[in-house]
């Protein structure tokens, strides 16, 4: 097992916890940007190139028929395997957005070309559910199980927010483990049911999930609750009768108290490695483990680990996804480290897979990647290029233009809603969630009228109550920022003074005067003692 350091060139912002990676048509896919998509790549989906010790991604664009895909952290992801007769692709279910907003679609997302340029369009729609229909989660699983010619999909655990019912302002963004149901829908007509299982008392997230055939297996969890991470192991075991599908459930001694790992493939059998994850608060997982599953049931085995570096080891957080099989992308954060540029340090861990360690091949079932994260793998597409081969093509600088990069995008942290409005603003864009009842997609902002032609400011950093926003949003007041006064206070704007206006009259242009006539007073007074 090795560990390869990777520098990202122009992306490492993209990256955040809850991203997830996809294989589709040989390719490894970024899924789950930080912030909303732009410009340069509105799909928000990229390609992902490990070359010479970088990290690059290129964007990836949708067929003209699909529909909108937003950014979603932590998402349940299920892989379909084109064995199975279905076109190779994913399910994508819940997740938040850049807005904290949880989702409750589900999105279908498979290869719709390749052009000769070897670029990859993919196709996304949405898929309704009806019946007894999942509420919004995110750190949930999803799985396909095999059952008498059938397959259906298996949905389990999640956070939420609280019911609305139960919201006050103090616990507006608390989340609580949704209820412990499983939830069984079909792909043809999404005609979704629950079940109450008592095995399942607690709900529990960030777990994982695998399946075989008609099996499958969850595997630790945190629970919300309890604020906990009991060492559980169930296996569901799912029949797909005529009428209704029977579920039945056991515990298992063989638990694993983890949250929060990778889970990664090593070949086409069902053998898996679980790497990183979280035993406790803070406390990182640094073991690894072997997991294979068969008739039997399933079997761990404790596998030895890279040779961590000392800012893995002294970490407190870590996530990261799989990339391919052998192959985990890991990330851990630039904790006291102002001089350095990017906010994490990027790692590729490989490992010998099936193939190269001799190992026989068989049919790969559905595993699910639970947790924050997903799985890919990284082999380019093989297929007819007109004039050259695949493999003239792999050092090949063709596509370096349509490489991601940061700096072409507009910074929108200094224009519009998204300021730094004063020394302690609190509005991040990536995290933001409404505050004030009128607000919806952006902050509520007031305008300072000190300094020079007056700022804004948001209204959430100035601490103002939605009552007093509102009155100062209202008639003819001023209002002054806590760096311009203090505190914030309301002054009435002076009356205008209005100038009276100076009315002069108006000049006849080439006006003639009268002409006057000069007479002396003798003879002034003969005519008027004429015309007596």
């Amino acid at each position: 097992m090795t560990l390869q350091p990777l520098t990202p060139v122009n992306c490492a912002g993209l990256l955040q916890p809850g991203f997830s990676l996809l294989q589709l048509d040989g390719e490894v896919l970024f899924f789950g940007q930080k912030g909303w998509p732009k410009r340069s790549c509105p799909t928000g989906v990229f390609s992902v190139r490990f070359t010479c010790g970088e990290m690059k991604l290129r964007a990836i664009s949708f067929s003209n028929d699909s529909c909108y895909l937003p950014p979603l952290r932590c998402p349940a992801v299920c892989r379909l395997d084109p064995y199975d007769g279905l076109p190779e692709g994913y399910l994508i279910h819940g997740g938040r957005t850049p807005n904290n907003e949880i989702s409750s679609s589900l999105y279908v997302l498979t290869t719709d070309s390749r052009g000769c340029n070897r670029k990859l369009t993919l196709r996304c729609k949405e898929k309704e559910l009806v019946g007894e229909v999942p509420a919004a989660r995110y750190g949930h699983t999803m799985s396909l199980v095999h059952s008498r010619g059938k397959t259906a999909c298996l949905l389990f655990g999640g956070r939420s927010y609280m019911p609305a019912g139960e919201r006050t302002t103090e616990s507006w963004n608390s989340v609580v483990d949704c209820p412990p149901r499983v939830f069984l829908f079909d792909l043809e007509f999404g005609c979704c049911s629950a079940h109450a299982l008592p095995e399942l008392s607690e709900g529990q997230s960030f777990h994982l999930a695998l399946a075989r055939e008609d099996c499958v297996y969850l595997i630790g969890g945190h629970s919300a609750a309890s604020d906990s991470r009991p060492p559980r192991l169930f296996r569901l075991r799912v029949e797909l009768l005529q009428g209704s599908p029977s579920l039945s459930c056991e515990a298992l001694a063989t638990g694993m108290s983890i949250s929060s790992a990778i889970i990664n493939r090593t070949g086409r059998t069902h053998n898996y490695i679980i790497l990183g994850g979280y035993q406790a608060d803070s406390q990182k997982r640094m073991e690894c483990s072997a997991v294979s599953v068969n008739e039997e049931g399933i079997h761990f085995e404790p596998l030895e680990s890279p040779k961590w570096t000392p800012d893995i080891t002294h970490s407190r957080t870590w996530f990261g996804s799989s990339a391919a099989e052998g192959s985990v992308l890991l990330a851990v954060p630039t904790e006291g480290r102002p001089s350095q540029a990017d906010m994490h340090y990027f790692y590729k861990v490989s490992f010998p897979t099936e193939e190269e360690a001799g190992g026989e091949e068989g049919i790969q079932g559905c595993s699910q990647d639970s947790t924050d994260y997903d799985s890919t793998p990284l082999e380019d597409s093989e297929e007819l290029y007109f004039g050259r081969e695949p493999h003239e093509l792999e050092d090949s600088n063709d596509g370096e233009a349509d490489n991601y990069n940061e700096e072409d995008e507009e910074d929108e942290s200094q224009t519009g809603y998204w300021i730094k409005c004063c020394l302690g603003c609190q509005v991040d864009p990536n995290i933001w969630e409404p505050y004030y009842s009128t607000e919806l997609h952006r902050p509520a902002m007031i305008f300072c009228s000190r300094g020079e032609g007056g700022h804004w400011v948001h209204a959430q950093c100035m601490d103002l109550s939605e009552t007093l926003l509102l009155r100062l949003s209202q008639g003819n007041k001023r209002y002054f920022c806590l760096d311009h006064g203090g505190l914030p206070h309301q002054e009435m704007t002076p009356p205008r003074q209005v100038q009276p206006l100076k009315l002069t009259p108006m000049k006849v242009k080439d006006r003639k005067t009268p002409a006057s006539i000069k007479m002396s007073p003798a003879k002034k007074l003969f005519l008027r003692r004429l015309f007596e």
